[in-house]
Formats: structure tokens, C-alpha cells, sequence
């Protein structure tokens, strides 16, 4: 099979103003094809373009950028932040598994998909590599596909397989795949947590764990557990070792049993040379791994997300900083709703009682404008360094009791006075 391979300029030339451009995410954001985009800045306005987290370079935070791009972010990370706050990007709320239905049903249409994938293979197949996620669906939809070809891109089984003859330009660019590693840096009250957590989760559990220093502490706890599964829409580096030891062997999972069930990965080389035409790791699309139907079959899902701020009511705000858009909604409830119906199953939101600037995470009221992502009818488990909770089932007087008994000593006082305020004073 005869292979046609254009520089990114060339590749990028078809691009024209007024049009919707999806940029493949995480690891396997295409640096290259989103660079030459960019140089072309001055000749473009008003192209559109969507992503979940992005990494590597690719700054639209610049003025040339501004004119001529509009990022509607679907998920903002550090590398979109900046610009999905000002007048020149936005974001859309919107839970993960619900991100495909936007280009499926033409409430996003695509004009055009950059990728980043693995050489093809002897059957002309390239594989979406460290993220399915929400690409499946804009390689699928979109009018334009263009394909950045890497050998450092690992092949990976599952939904991520594409015939390049969907593919209508191919540019090929060798150069590592950005690296993230929270495996150092953990603070004692993160190791507190990945203690307390790690207590909550039995034998023959199904995890879901973001990518963080928490998630990586509470894996580092689970070396005397067995036989636990992993349906996770990211993983890391830390399910390594589990994985090589056999205490994650999928082998209780109801559905995929003996396999490994992720959306996307993000990590180090290890981990790109780990899942790397490995057969036990299914790299699947968004709209199947986050899908709670799918989540509830599992035994005991334990699923671990994070937040910025929770109140003592039990409302969770984990993508905002009062009206500043920090992050996104992404699959915290996916995984929350999922756990709550599974067979013994532990939604948990862990969190440090306080910031690194000492302000306490567990408030009287969220922010004014903070995002409720995990509503306080939702809420199960909350674990700080202090401590865990099961607000399941409990008033608002008891969560505020026990919401305060996870907080930081140093705010218990100012917390007590706003319980009284609320629930006390005047009501007697």
C-alpha cells in the first residue's frame, strides 16, 4: 500500500475562516498541525475550534491567535485556561460521555479533525493510540481528517482503529508524546488521603481514578488488595505495577472481564510502551466507557474524582473558581452516578481539607457563580486528610456536622459559627 505523506503547511492549507476545527487531546494532541494552523493566523478569522485538555505547545493565548481563533473548550486545561476565559474562547458544560452526541448530531458539525496516530499497520490501520475518548466521534463526523503520523504513538486495541482511507491528509512527525508523572511531590495530607481512600475500596472492586497525585497515592495503597478491576475514563502510570502484579486482573468484572477499560492515558514513556499492542488494555469511546448503564454492571465501583470546593451542604464544585472557569464538568457525575447504582458500589470525593494558600476547601457557601458539578443529591463519600464520611442517607444539619469534622482544625471554629447562622439562630 502506497503511502502519501504532506508537510503540516500543506496539510493545514484546506483550513478556511468561518470553520469548526476539532484538536485530538491529551497525549496525543497534535502539536505539529496545531503550530502550523496558528502561522497561518493572519489569513484566518472567526475558525472555531473544540478540544478537551490539550497539552504540549499550543498557546492561543497570543494576539495573532486571538483574532483569528475562537476555542469553545469542552473540557479547559492549563493550556486553553487563559483564552477559554476571555472574549476569544468559552466553554461548554457538558458531561464527558455526553461530548460525542454534539458532532453525531450536528449540534457541533465538523468542517475538520486534527489527530495524532500510530503508522499504519500491514492492513492500513492506524490507531487513535492514548485517546479514543471524543475522537471517535470527530474522525467520524468530520468533513476533513487530518493525521498526524507518529512511531511514538503506541497502537492500542479497542474503539481507536481508523482505515486511512477516512483519512484525507497524512504528516509524518517523530517526537515524543508529552509527559505528565505525579508518582513525586505528594504532601502528607495527599498521603493521608491515599490512605483513607484506599481503606474504603475492597477486594474485587472496579476503580475509576483520575490522573493526580491523590489517585496515584491511593494506588500505591492497593498493593494488599486482590483481585480488583479497572473501567476508568483516564489512567496513568500508577495501575502499572498493579497491573504487572496481578492485583488488577479484571477477573470479578461483570462486563469485559479480564480487561482493562480506559478512554485515554496520559503519563510517562513507561506507560505509552506498557498499553503499546497490549491486549488486555481496551482504549474505548467516551460514550461507552462514561456511560452509566455500562459503569453500574461492574461489582463495587469505586470511583475517586476530586473537587475545588465543597459546602456543608454536600455541593461539590470541582471545574470552576467562582466565575473563573478552571477545568470542566468531564465524567465526575458519569462515574458518581455510576458507583451509587453499582452493587456496592462507593462514589468518593477526595479532596485536601485546605489549598496551598491555607483556605479551606470544605465552605459555608460555594463561590458566587462556582459550578455545582456533583449535586448535593448525588454526594456519597467525601475523604480529606482527616478523615472520611458517607453523606448518603444524612439531613443537612448531619452532613454539615460531619463535613465539618473533615476540616481543617484551624477553620472547624469559623465553620461551627456558619452552622449555627444557617441551621440554629433565630429557630429556636
Amino acid at each position: 500500500m502506497e503511502l502519501r505523506y504532506i508537510d503540516a503547511a500543506t496539510a493545514v492549507a484546506n483550513i478556511q475562516s468561518g470553520q469548526r476545527v476539532f484538536v485530538h487531546g491529551s497525549a496525543a494532541t497534535p502539536e505539529l498541525l496545531v503550530q502550523a494552523l496558528q502561522n497561518r493566523a493572519e489569513a484566518l478569522k472567526d475558525v472555531e475550534l473544540v478540544s478537551i485538555t490539550t497539552l504540549g505547545n499550543v498557546n492561543f493565548d497570543q494576539p495573532a491567535c486571538r483574532k483569528a481563533f475562537f476555542f469553545n473548550s469542552l473540557f479547559v486545561s492549563a493550556a486553553t485556561r487563559a483564552v477559554s476565559n476571555s472574549e476569544s474562547g468559552d466553554y461548554v458544560p457538558i458531561f464527558l460521555s455526553e461530548i460525542p452526541q454534539l458532532f453525531y448530531r450536528n449540534i457541533l458539525p465538523l468542517d475538520a479533525a486534527f489527530i495524532q496516530v500510530s503508522p499504519p499497520d500491514a492492513h492500513g490501520y492506524v490507531s487513535l493510540g492514548t485517546s479514543v475518548d471524543i475522537a471517535r466521534a470527530a474522525v467520524d463526523t468530520a468533513k476533513y481528517v487530518v493525521a498526524q503520523v507518529n512511531p511514538n504513538m503506541p497502537r492500542t486495541h479497542g474503539d481507536g482503529f481508523i482505515h486511512i482511507s477516512r483519512i484525507h491528509a497524512l504528516v509524518w512527525h517523530e517526537a515524543p508524546l508529552p509527559v505528565v508523572d505525579y508518582s513525586s511531590g505528594a504532601t502528607p495530607a495527599v498521603e493521608a488521603i491515599g490512605k483513607h481512600v484506599a481503606a474504603l475500596i475492597e477486594d474485587g472492586a472496579t476503580l475509576q481514578l483520575g490522573i493526580g497525585t491523590i489517585p496515584d497515592m491511593v494506588l500505591r495503597n492497593l498493593v494488599g488488595h486482590k483481585d480488583l478491576g479497572l473501567h476508568t475514563e483516564m489512567m496513568s502510570d500508577g495501575v502499572i505495577p498493579l497491573i504487572e502484579s496481578g492485583v488488577i486482573n479484571n477477573a470479578r468484572k461483570k462486563i469485559n472481564t479480564g480487561k482493562t477499560v480506559t478512554a485515554f492515558m496520559t503519563g510517562t514513556e513507561r506507560l505509552y510502551k506498557f498499553v503499546h499492542d497490549n491486549p488486555s488494555i481496551r482504549v474505548m469511546d467516551i460514550s461507552y466507557v462514561n456511560d452509566t448503564s455500562i459503569i453500574r454492571r461492574n461489582p463495587k465501583v469505586a470511583a475517586v474524582n476530586s473537587a475545588i470546593e465543597i459546602d456543608i451542604t454536600g455541593q461539590v464544585c470541582a471545574d470552576s473558581i467562582g466565575t473563573y472557569q478552571y477545568s470542566g464538568i468531564g465524567g465526575q457525575m458519569d462515574f458518581i452516578r455510576g458507583a451509587s447504582l453499582s452493587e456496592g458500589g462507593k462514589p468518593i470525593i477526595a479532596l485536601p481539607s485546605v489549598t496551598n494558600k491555607g483556605i479551606s476547601r470544605i465552605t459555608p457557601f460555594l463561590k458566587e457563580g462556582a459550578g455545582v458539578v456533583t449535586t448535593r443529591g448525588h454526594i456519597h463519600w467525601v475523604v480529606t486528610e482527616y478523615g472520611s464520611v458517607d453523606l448518603f442517607g444524612k439531613n443537612l444539619k448531619q452532613r454539615a456536622r460531619a463535613l465539618i469534622g473533615l476540616a481543617h482544625p484551624d477553620h472547624r471554629e469559623a465553620l461551627d459559627r456558619a452552622y449555627f447562622d444557617r441551621f440554629l439562630k433565630g429557630k429556636g
